[in-house]
């Protein structure tokens, strides 16, 4: 019988793959980064092919880490960096463009347009989504309007649409399926969540044909198997879903109510809300959770989840390392917040690419506010941080608001979860514990277990609940007065770069 499952976790910055054994725990990892492309202020692009090589790349390697062939695996989860948009030939498999990532703010007038036409309500209600630059839909507009040829391609069933997920699919299976699941179709602005399909209705506002589109799948189900020439031998694809999905999956968040909290380029926080999708009065998304396979009525197959996305946290202290050089490694911020008692005033308010969850101001840009000549790479290191942590609780107070109820706990994972400073100052931030697994690789963890599920490798979501454990949790202790005092400070700041 197959050892383990592979995952691989295509992100905005770095591909991974994962190799997790049947308690979930890890075997091996491997990691590459990519190159970041900038054309114009304010857009960003991958090289497709340089994604697919090093997904390909890291897979082999955690692969041979393990010590494991095809044989050893059971199956193959995939997640990915969601609303990134990519065309490529159906024929050649060869991308028409540059993938333009979610980041890319090159749609936000399109946007403005849909909005002043009436559409932004439809929009919402059909999809659970704000127009706004950040998803697929739009994106996919720009690529047929401006690729010389796409158009009348894209009619003429020539071309391909995908997310990365997608793209991998392809690529892993030869070209032979082409499909996406439902966690990953929700994100694209043209996916009806009321009814599970895509939307006609919003693919004639958006101009793009319908032949472009993969099938939508459900999260734990089949996508073909890889082509031998990858690994070996023949591998099934059985687990996909969008990369904060599999997160909230990996944190085996399978009651309603229960949360997590993502730190990673972005900042992301899902809140389950159970079978039936809960439109945000207060500026978040609404969501596929995942889709599960197997009998019952769809509905009951599918979990929802209110999102609200931070454009921008952990990429904030990259550029303190990569543009200011202030810093040499990530890591460092945490004994420098240490250092300091305060941010002596000074807010960093990283609005390099507008202000997501629950703003939605696609045109705030950043800033750093409070400086006197006694600021210092230690303050501004520790601002960049409580940043992470005041954008969270934005986003918690709207997720309160609409859910209901008030949050018990939240669970955190991401690169910066395992920063103990920025923990605590989130717990005392929020006024709630903040709970740390023993497994932080949630994201490739769900993508494993969806994967798992589909192939039996798993029986059932109570086995995977069981394996759950809590590795650090952090308390509140600052006093309510202290809290409130730097959260106005934190709107203060806010208000300034949305003038």
């Amino acid at each position: 019988m197959a050892q383990y499952i592979l995952s691989l976790d295509q992100g905005t910055t770095s591909s991974r793959a994962i190799v997790f054994d049947h308690d979930g725990h890890v075997v091996s990892v491997a990691q590459q980064e990519f190159p970041q492309i900038y054309p114009r202020p304010g857009w960003v692009e991958h090289d497709p092919e340089a994604i697919w090589q090093s997904q390909l790349s890291t897979a082999r390697r955690a692969m041979e880490k393990a010590n494991a062939d095809a044989a050893d695996i059971a199956g193959i989860g995939v997640t990915n960096q969601r609303e990134t948009t990519l065309v490529w030939d159906r024929k050649t498999g060869e991308p028409i463009a540059n993938a333009i990532v979610w980041q890319c703010r090159r749609t936000a007038d399109m946007c403005e347009t849909l909005r002043s036409a009436g559409h932004e309500a439809l929009f919402l209600q059909q999809t659970g989504l704000v127009l706004d630059a950040y998803f697929s839909g739009t994106k996919i507009q720009w690529l047929l309007d401006h690729v010389p040829g796409a158009r009348a391609r894209a009619e003429a069933g020539e071309l391909a649409f995908g997310t990365i997920d997608s793209f991998l699919i392809w690529r892993l299976t030869g070209g032979k399926v082409h499909a996406t699941d439902a966690s990953n179709a929700s994100r694209t602005l043209i996916f009806n969540i009321q009814r599970g399909q895509w939307d006609e209705q919003l693919l004639a506002i958006l101009r793009i044909p319908p032949a472009l589109l993969p099938e939508v799948r459900a999260s734990s189900s089949s996508f073909g198997e890889s082509e031998a020439e990858w690994f070996g031998a023949p591998i099934p694809i059985s687990g996909v879903a969008g990369d904060q999905q599999a997160a909230t999956f990996g944190q085996a968040c399978f009651r309603e109510g229960l949360a997590k909290n993502t730190y990673g380029t972005g900042c992301f926080m899902l809140l389950n809300t159970g079978h039936k999708p809960v439109l945000s009065r207060n500026g978040l998304l609404t969501t596929v959770g995942w889709q599960l396979s197997g009998g019952g009525k769809p509905s009951d197959a599918t979990t929802y989840c209110l999102e609200g996305s931070v454009f921008i946290a952990g990429a904030s202290v990259q550029w303190l390392r990569d543009e200011l050089k202030i810093i040499a490694h990530a890591h460092e911020t945490e004994a420098l917040a240490r250092s300091v008692d305060d941010t002596a005033g000074v807010y960093f308010v990283p609005a390099f690419v507008g202000l997501g969850a629950p703003y939605w101001d696609q045109h705030a840009r950043g800033a750093i506010v409070g400086l006197t000549r006694g600021s210092n790479r230690a303050h501004l290191a520790r601002a960049a941080l409580e940043a992470i942590a005041y954008q969270s609780r934005d986003v918690l107070e709207a997720m309160q608001s609409d859910a209901g109820h008030a949050l018990k706990a939240l669970r955190v994972d991401g690169g910066a979860a395992l920063n103990d400073w920025l923990m605590q100052f989130q717990a005392d931030m929020l006024g709630v514990p903040v709970e740390r697994p023993v497994v932080t690789e949630t994201t490739a963890l769900g993508a494993a277990y969806l994967a798992g599920l589909a192939v039996g490798y798993w029986h059932d979501q109570q086995e995977l609940e069981s394996q759950w454990r809590a590795e650090k949790v952090f308390e509140p202790n600052m006093r309510e007065s202290g809290r409130a005092r730097l959260y106005d400070g934190w709107k203060q700041a806010v208000a300034r770069v949305r003038l």
